[in-house]
């Protein structure tokens, strides 16, 4: 039976870069956002532009091109948006893998792909503009959403639309169009949009862990192969 991580493994020299990043000279810098990071308190939570410059401090302190991290992290930063809250117990869980870097930084399709469908997902603490694409390789179908986009990115689009790999076919968004984050994309494969479009959890419930990670691979065994 072929799996995921089997064939993005030996598929990987097929596979192009997301973000422009070349790993001779650029720097990543992997961020926490779990409970264990309490530089973050709640007031820098509270106001983007506070988050955003506390992020580009931590890069340029380090020298990075980029911030990294978050797949099945348990984070505390969600707290700042009613988005995430449920009667019964909070979503927390992150699903995918965030790339945290400027407004207008390019978005590359690392791979042939069809448009599955897009959505601006307007509330606070939400995906803003929102991309997914649906991929085929080796006879494995999945589908990766790109969120926290550039809405201008969403006007040119229709499902089915095909996107070569290694077209530019999106940028970050400022933070009036990606949700109210700091600019950053958010990577996540997902097997089975479950009738989705446009939108699929990227936060889950962590009593739902193990039915999410199953449905949502590790996005690092695409994204290594061009960051690390």
């Amino acid at each position: 039976m072929k799996t995921f991580e089997n064939v993005i493994r030996n598929n990987a020299s097929l596979l192009g870069n997301v973000i422009d990043f070349n790993k001779n000279f650029d720097k990543l810098l992997p961020l926490d956002f779990t409970k264990r990071n309490t530089e973050l308190t709640d007031k820098i939570l509270g106001n983007t532009v506070l988050f955003s410059t506390w992020i580009d401090e931590k890069l340029n302190d380090v020298e990075a091109r980029y911030g990294i991290g978050g797949y099945d992290e348990h984070r505390t930063i969600y707290s700042r948006s009613s988005h995430f809250n449920t009667i019964e117990e909070p979503r927390r869980l992150h699903l995918g893998v965030d790339v945290w870097g400027p407004a207008t930084t390019p978005i590359y399709n690392f791979y042939d792909a069809v448009v599955h469908s897009f959505a601006n997902n307007n509330n606070f603490g939400d995906y803003g503009a929102t991309i997914i694409l649906s991929y085929e390789i080796d006879g494995l179908k999945f589908n990766v959403l790109y969120g926290h986009l550039s809405l201008a990115y969403l006007d040119d689009l229709h499902e089915g639309k095909f996107i070569a790999a290694g077209k530019k076919f999106a940028e970050l968004g400022v933070m009036e169009e990606n949700g109210y984050w700091p600019p950053h994309l958010h990577f996540q494969v997902i097997n089975d949009m479950e009738g989705f479009k446009g939108d699929y959890p990227g936060v889950c419930k962590f009593s739902e862990r193990e039915k999410y990670l199953a449905n949502c691979p590790d996005p690092n065994l695409i994204l290594k192969y061009s960051f690390y």
